[in-house]
C-alpha cells in the first residue's frame, strides 16, 4: 500500500465537537483594551467666607490650591450572574462626611451617574427585591469620572432556598440553558464548556438534546461550507474532483464528520458509559496549573459520579466516527492507517482547544455566567 496522506479535514470526533480547529486558529484574535475614563468638567468648591475676607488680590495663600478641590463624578452598571442589566436597582453613594450621600436609581440598560462627588473615599451599596445587597468600594481623585467595574448581584437567601428544592434534572436543565447561551464574539456557539465547577451531571436525554441544538445551529452549517470552500481551494480530497459537485461532497462530508463526532464522542457513549462530555473551565490557580489541567482533559474527563476518569467516550468516539468516514471519502483517503492518525489529531485540538477555553474564549463570550468557585478539596 501506498503511503497516504491524512485527512485535512476537520479532525472527528473531538469530544467537544469539531470545532476545536476554529477555535486554534482563533488564537490571534486581538482583545480590545478598555477605553480611559473622560475628565469631569472642573467645578470648585466655594471658600468660606472668613478664606475669602483673608484672599488678597491675585495672591493665592498658602493651603489655598489644596481647597480648590474638583468635584467628580461615579458611574457604572448593575447586572445579574448572566450579565443581563438590572432595572430598578436603588444605589446609595455614600462618604466620610454623613452629609456627602447620593441616591439612585438604574435606568433600562442597568446604568447609574452619581455628579458633583467630593474627592475622597466612597461606598456603593444596592438594594433591589429578590437580590442580596452588593458594596463596592472606591477613591475619587479630584475632578476624576470614576467607573465603577459591573456591580454584579446574586440572589437573595429566599430566592436560592428555593432553588434548593429543584430536582437533579431541572438544575442540569437550567444549566444548559446558559451554556446555550454561550457564543464567541456573541454568534459562535460554545455550548460544551460549563463554567460550574458543582455543574449537576446531564441525563442521557439532556446529552443529545444538547448535540442535537449543536448540530442544527444555523452558525455550524456556515462554518461548514467554509471549511469545505478551503477544502476544494486547496483540493484536499483531489477525488471529489472540482466545480459544484465536488464542493457538495466536500461539504456532505464536513457535515457528517460534525455529526459523527458529535452524536458519538458527546451523546451516544457519554450516555453509555456515565461521562459528561463538557469541559470544565477552572479559571483558577497558577497560569502553570490552569494549562496542565487544559492539557490532561483532552484525554480524561469528568464521570457522572463527580469523578475523574479516563475519557472513552472521547477516545472511542474519534475512532468510531473516524470508521465511519471511511464510508463516504474517496478510496485514497481511507484506511485503518489514517483512521487512527485522525484520532491521534483529535486528541491534539481538544487540548489546544481547551487551552483556548482555560485562557482566551471566556474572554469573548458576552454574558458568560459565573458561579461561585469549588470548595478546597471538592473533586
Amino acid at each position: 500500500m501506498g503511503t497516504q496522506t491524512p485527512k485535512t479535514s476537520i479532525p472527528v470526533g473531538a469530544r467537544r465537537g469539531w470545532q476545536g480547529w476554529f477555535w486554534v486558529c482563533a488564537s490571534m484574535v486581538l482583545l480590545a483594551g478598555r477605553p480611559a475614563a473622560g475628565q469631569a468638567p472642573d467645578s470648585f468648591v466655594e471658600r468660606g467666607a472668613e478664606a475669602a475676607a483673608n484672599d488678597t488680590a491675585g495672591t493665592a495663600r498658602p493651603g489655598r490650591l489644596a481647597a480648590q478641590q474638583t468635584t467628580g463624578s461615579v458611574r457604572g452598571m448593575v447586572v445579574d450572574r448572566s450579565g443581563a442589566p438590572v432595572v430598578g436597582v436603588r444605589i446609595r453613594l455614600s462618604q466620610d462626611d454623613p452629609v456627602q450621600v447620593q441616591e439612585a436609581v438604574s435606568d433600562e440598560e442597568g446604568q447609574f451617574l452619581f455628579s458633583r462627588v467630593v474627592p475622597g473615599r466612597f461606598q456603593i451599596t444596592t438594594t433591589v427585591e429578590g437580590f442580596a445587597p452588593a458594596t463596592f468600594s472606591g477613591a475619587l481623585n479630584s475632578g476624576e469620572d470614576y467607573l465603577v467595574p459591573p456591580v454584579t448581584l446574586l440572589l437573595a437567601a429566599t430566592s436560592s432556598e428555593v432553588r434548593v428544592t429543584m430536582t437533579r434534572m431541572e438544575l442540569a436543565e437550567a444549566e444548559i440553558k446558559d451554556e446555550e447561551k454561550q457564543r464567541v464574539l456573541g454568534f459562535v456557539p460554545n455550548f460544551y464548556v460549563t463554567y460550574d465547577p458543582m455543574a449537576v451531571p446531564l441525563s442521557p436525554k439532556q446529552k443529545f438534546e444538547l448535540a442535537w441544538k449543536l448540530t442544527k445551529d444555523p452558525v455550524n452549517f456556515g462554518l461548514v461550507g467554509a471549511t469545505a470552500g478551503i477544502q476544494q481551494a486547496t483540493d484536499s480530497f483531489s477525488g471529489y474532483g472540482q466545480g459544484a459537485q465536488g464542493f457538495a461532497k466536500r461539504y456532505g462530508a464536513s457535515y457528517a464528520d460534525f455529526v459523527a463526532g458529535t452524536f458519538i464522542g458527546s451523546a451516544i457513549l457519554p450516555s453509555l458509559l456515565k461521562q459528561d462530555p463538557r469541559y470544565f473551565y477552572k479559571g483558577t490557580g497558577s497560569k502553570k496549573s490552569r494549562l496542565l489541567y487544559a492539557i490532561a482533559n483532552a484525554v480524561i474527563c469528568k464521570g457522572d459520579n463527580g469523578h475523574w476518569q479516563a475519557n472513552y467516550s472521547s477516545l472511542l468516539g474519534g475512532l468510531a466516527a473516524g470508521g465511519i468516514s471511511n464510508l463516504y471519502y474517496p478510496p485514497t483517503d481511507r484506511g485503518a492507517e489514517l483512521t487512527f492518525e485522525n484520532a491521534l489529531i483529535g486528541v491534539g485540538t481538544s487540548a489546544a482547544a481547551n487551552i483556548l477555553q482555560e485562557f482566551v474564549i471566556r474572554r469573548l463570550t458576552p454574558h458568560a455566567p459565573t458561579y461561585a468557585p469549588a470548595a478546597p478539596g471538592t473533586p
